[in-house]
């Protein structure tokens, strides 16, 4: 019997102080469809193509007990291990609509020398996102 173990990549999960509020942001700031928000408001997702990007609280029984605490960022100097990035067609609009949804302003969109247009923000859990331009295929 043959079994194709290769994996697809499923989820991103982002531990979030208020899950109904992070997948209102979401919705509101960086133009995503909401996909899904539990009755429980621990569990809400986005419809973000062929991954999804999911939110839960940072503390709860399930995962805390199991895998440990959630470290929670403690400085803006400092930034979490996670980097929510979106691409899109127009990156400086796509930064003005964040900023103005209520993005912390990072650093403005500035073309790379790799040939993409990149600006950062802070979600309202201090998560640092990249807004790109689609990276062009050599």
């Amino acid at each position: 019997m043959a079994t194709d173990l290769k994996p697809m990549y499923a989820y991103t999960v982002v531990y979030v102080k208020d899950v109904a509020k992070s997948v209102e942001f979401y919705g509101k700031a960086f133009g995503q469809l909401v996909r899904r928000l539990d009755d429980s408001h621990r569990w809400g997702e986005l419809e973000s193509g062929q991954t999804t990007i999911a939110f839960t609280p940072v503390h709860q029984h399930e995962t805390d007990d199991l895998t440990g605490e959630v470290q929670e960022q403690k400085s803006k100097t400092r930034r979490n291990q996670l980097e929510v990035c979106f691409a899109y067609a127009d990156v400086d609009a796509a930064y003005k609509r964040a900023v103005e949804n209520g993005a912390e302003a990072v650093c403005l969109p500035e073309d790379k020398e790799w040939g993409q247009r990149v600006g950062y923000v802070r979600d309202i859990d201090g998560i640092v996102v990249r807004m790109g331009s689609f990276v062009k295929q050599c």
